[in-house]
C-alpha cells in the first residue's frame, strides 16, 4: 500500500478546506484526522466551512470547529444559513458562496462530502467542489447514516484509540441537538473507524476513509 506523507517543512503552510453541509458533517467524516493533522503539522492553516448553521445548530458548530482546531495557528471558520435539505433548490446562491472562497483559496487539501451519498445536500456541495476546484487534490469523506450508502473507500487516514476518543468526545459534548437520534452515538462512530481501520491494515486500529476520485503523482 502507497503512503502519501504531505510537506510539513516548505515555509508556506498547509492549507486545508473544509466543506460541510451541516454542523457536524465535518467532524463525523473527518473529525479524527483533523485532530491528526493539528498534532503533526504546526504550520497548518484551515477553512472551515459550514453551509447550514442556524439557531442552536451554529452554536454548536462554532464551539465544536474551536475545539477541533485548537492550536492551530491559522484557521478561519465560516457558518452559512442555507436551509436543510434544500440546497438543491439553492445552488445557484451556494454557488457564489464557492466563486467567493475560489477568490482567495488555493488550497493543498479540499475535504468534502462523498459523490454518492444519498442526502441531496451532501451530493450538491460535492458537485460544487469539482465545478469550482479541478486542479486540487480533493478528498471526500463518508457520513453513517438509516440511507445505508457507504461505498469502498481508497484513500485511509490511520488512527489510534487516542485521536478516535477525542473525536467521540468532542463529537458528543458539543452536538446535544442530536443526541435523540438513534445512531448518534461513540459506537456508531468507533464502529466505522474499526472498520475502516482493519481494511487498510492501521496499526493503531482505527482510521477514517476517504474517496480519492482523482490523485496526480
Amino acid at each position: 500500500m502507497l503512503k502519501l506523507k504531505l510537506d510539513a517543512d516548505k515555509e508556506d503552510p498547509l492549507k486545508i478546506l473544509l466543506l460541510g453541509a451541516h454542523s457536524d458533517d465535518i467532524e463525523i467524516g473527518l473529525g479524527g484526522t483533523i485532530l491528526r493533522l493539528a498534532d503533526e503539522y504546526p504550520n497548518l492553516a484551515v477553512t472551515w466551512v459550514v453551509f447550514s448553521a442556524t439557531g442552536d445548530r451554529a452554536v454548536e458548530a462554532r464551539k465544536s470547529a474551536e475545539d477541533f482546531l485548537q492550536g492551530v495557528p491559522n484557521k478561519q471558520i465560516f457558518l452559512k444559513e442555507f436551509k436543510d435539505g434544500y440546497f438543491p433548490s439553492r445552488v445557484a446562491d451556494i454557488k457564489d458562496v464557492f466563486e467567493e472562497l475560489k477568490k482567495s483559496l488555493s488550497p493543498d487539501v479540499i475535504f468534502t462530502h462523498y459523490r454518492n451519498d444519498l442526502h441531496q445536500d451532501h451530493r450538491q456541495l460535492n458537485e460544487l467542489t469539482w465545478n469550482t476546484w479541478r486542479d486540487h487534490f480533493i478528498l471526500e469523506y463518508e457520513i453513517p447514516k438509516y440511507d445505508g450508502d457507504l461505498g469502498n473507500p481508497n484513500f485511509f487516514v490511520a488512527l489510534d484509540d487516542e485521536l478516535c476518543e477525542r473525536k467521540t468526545d468532542l463529537l458528543m459534548r458539543h452536538f446535544q441537538t442530536q443526541s435523540n437520534k438513534h445512531w448518534f452515538s461513540p459506537e456508531t462512530f468507533n464502529a466505522l473507524m474499526r472498520l475502516r481501520g482493519v481494511e487498510c491494515k492501521s496499526t493503531g486500529g482505527y482510521a477514517e476513509a476517504f474517496y480519492g476520485r482523482k490523485v496526480s503523482f
